[in-house]
């Protein structure tokens, strides 16, 4: 399997297994195993260099279990075949996702004119506020 201009994965590092799905297929799912789990050993690939496994490992925390096995599962369609081909389709983009480089963020600073400005705004909210504001008067 090949993701795009970032790496090849052999078809022998993936691992496909088949089970019962719930949702459309009316009493054909009760006798059909449509739903589909495509299983990936992020830590024992030897297709990935170390960086990879590390960049996967922490971008994807939520989806690889304790052992490092990725797991993805498709149950949108009827067949089999259609479900087995989403799963692949999500697995290519979450690891592409997953190893594209992030652009590091470039600090801003706030204008001092645009700063200035603002405090001018809140001291004039201020004063408007405080001449509405009744005043408290002692009439003893």
């Amino acid at each position: 399997m090949e993701i795009p201009g970032i790496l090849n994965i052999p078809d022998n590092e993936l691992r496909f297994t088949f089970s019962r799905s719930s949702g459309p297929g009316g009493q054909n799912v009760n006798k059909v195993n449509s739903r589909v789990t495509l299983w990936f050993d992020v830590k024992e690939s030897s297709s990935l260099t170390e960086l990879q496994k590390n960049k996967i490992r922490s971008r994807l925390a939520n989806r690889i279990n304790e052992a490092g096995i990725l797991s993805i599962t498709s149950t949108t369609y009827r067949t089999q075949r259609a479900n087995r081909e989403d799963a692949v389709q999500r697995f290519q983009a979450l690891i592409a996702a997953a190893l594209t480089e992030r652009p590091v963020r470039k600090k801003t600073k706030i204008p001092r004119r645009i700063h200035e400005k603002r405090l001018q705004v809140k001291k004039r909210r201020g004063m408007i506020k405080s001449v509405r504001a009744k005043k408290h008067c002692d009439y003893s």
